[in-house]
């Protein structure tokens, strides 16, 4: 779809008329092929002046003209291409703005595309170690090519587990923690305890807090005096090379209560709901599917909404605790059926996710994937389904939930799409609502774009904000800032770090 024409907030480096890069591209190609190998830097053969071939992504977003693709095996060569671009002026000089991802896999959001172009791409994802783990102090130190599924597997068997996220076990764990995502336990900024980064003229620099430092023994992220963690999460200020992520202690004891209810009920449920999330009657992120989600995750039907709680525990009292809740749910009437620690069937795709999730497990989250995509992770982009996702914080209150499913019916209405919608309690008063877009990519997708800027556009207006942007939508963050005065600070510690421009716009900034 014809993205310059519908988003005109979008940055000049975005429109196709921008300038095409210079000679001096091949040259620091040439002197980077020869540092990292010929092998992990791709251009094109028609030389560094025209772009890569476009590649798929399964939302359909415009492609931006990718220059090179650079594929660094240790910070070392983080360092080093960062630094030969800072050194010929950056994109203030004609460059491509490098564009670091991590495995790629932000599905829904834009996958490996840019917010701008024309772009230089780091892929990070050969950067792939554990560098430490302590179970018994509860962190690990991970670089962007550390997957879920392999963080996962190594505490399997331990008193500690990941927060991990009901999205492929081959997503970065890095990746998802640096754009602010979910988890099944809470939001993972609140797992974030450092970060180790690569600012624009190559220094490398460590935020936060990092074990085996003078930081002291008991993690504090925070710091004493001003906090530079948070400059780098959902920033292009710097390359993120290495994270340390706090490890969730394993409960003793675990169960997961489901409840079905039709949409009549919804209002009165939720409120329900989260004021048993208000007093610790359930642990982790309340999550509450609706039939559009759970058909497309390949969960149950023939249920307005499922919800799902972890009720966490010791072995002596999970019962009581799980017996109190079920019980105190039956004498309310308002729901269909109630499910308290049954396995899940074997064709319910989402129960069996969730309740390996709140556990630390993604067992089960590629048949999810394979569900929603019709394929696996490595194929996402190039065979799946279409899908795009729009991401609001919501008050975690009936009324709220109610109208904001309301004004998925309009964008249905108005476009034909049907958005599903999971409810993520992470809270006692705030909700991440997962809208989803399915779309077919060969019929539906300019309907699928309409749909999603129609969201921004009525949650907007309904005083409802997202936390996370999409490649299409990254000037949305600069036109809706909440204070002036904050967004100029924000550009002057910009014109600081990166005065010459290297890495490219982000979504945010």
């Amino acid at each position: 779809m014809p993205e310059t024409a519908t988003h005109p907030d979008l940055p000049a480096a975005q429109n196709p008329a921008a300038p095409v890069p210079g000679p001096a591209l091949a040259t620091v190609l040439d002197s980077l092929a020869a540092a990292l190998g010929p092998e992990h830097v791709i251009r094109s053969a028609g030389g560094a002046a025209e772009p890569l071939p476009a590649e798929a992504n399964v939302s359909a977003f415009a492609a931006r003209p990718l220059h090179a693709v650079l594929r660094p095996g240790s910070t070392e060569d983080v360092r080093l291409a960062v630094r030969a671009f800072d050194a010929l002026g950056g994109t203030r000089a004609g460059l491509p703005g490098l564009h670091a991802v991590s495995t790629g896999r932000n599905w829904g959001l834009g996958s490996k595309e840019p917010a701008a172009g024309p772009v230089v791409r780091l892929e990070l994802d050969r950067l792939d170690a554990v560098r430490a783990l302590d179970t018994d102090a509860g962190y690990a130190v991970v670089e962007p090519g550390v997957t879920q599924a392999a963080l996962a597997a190594r505490l399997a068997g331990t008193d500690r587990m990941l927060n991990v996220t009901a999205s492929s076990g081959h997503t970065s764990l890095v990746g998802n923690l640096v754009d602010r995502g979910v988890g099944l336990r809470r939001q993972r900024t609140e797992d974030l305890l450092g970060l180790e980064a690569v600012l624009p003229d190559g220094r490398l620099v460590r935020t936060g807090w990092w074990p085996d430092t003078t930081a002291g023994a008991a993690a504090n992220p925070y710091g004493l005096g001003p906090s530079t963690l948070h400059l780098f999460t959902q920033s292009p200020l710097a390359v993120v090379t290495a994270a340390v992520v706090r490890l969730l202690p394993r409960p003793e004891a675990q169960r997961v209560v489901r409840l079905s209810f039709g949409r009549e009920r919804l209002p009165e449920a939720v409120d329900l709901i989260r004021r048993w999330r208000a007093g610790n009657v359930v642990s982790g992120v309340v999550k509450i599917y609706d039939t559009a989600s759970t058909a497309t995750y390949g969960g149950e039907r023939g249920h307005g909404y499922l919800a799902h709680l972890c009720v966490d525990a010791t072995a002596g009292t999970l019962g009581a605790l799980t017996g109190a809740l079920v019980e105190e749910a039956r004498a309310t009437g308002l729901f269909d059926r109630i499910a308290a620690g049954e396995e899940p069937a074997a064709d319910d795709t989402v129960s069996q996710v969730v309740q390996a999730a709140y556990a630390g497990s993604v067992e089960f989250n590629e048949d999810m994937l394979a569900s929603a995509t019709g394929t696996r992770a490595d194929l996402v982009d190039t065979e799946g389904n279409g899908w795009l996702f729009f991401l609001p914080l919501i008050p975690f209150t009936g009324p709220d939930t109610s109208r904001a499913l309301a004004l998925l019916d309009t964008i249905h209405a108005e476009t034909g799409i049907r958005p599903g919608a999971t409810v993520n309690a992470l809270d006692a008063d705030v909700i991440d609502l997962v809208v989803s877009f399915p779309f077919d990519r060969a019929t539906q997708a300019e309907a699928a774009h309409r749909a999603l800027d129609r969201a921004y556009e009525l949650f907007a207006h309904s005083g409802w904000a997202p936390y996370r942007l999409d490649a299409a939508h990254g000037g949305w963050g600069r036109t809706h800032a909440p204070d002036a005065a904050d967004a100029e600070l924000v550009g002057t510690i910009a014109d600081l770090v990166d005065p010459h421009r290297t890495l490219a716009p982000g979504r945010y900034l």
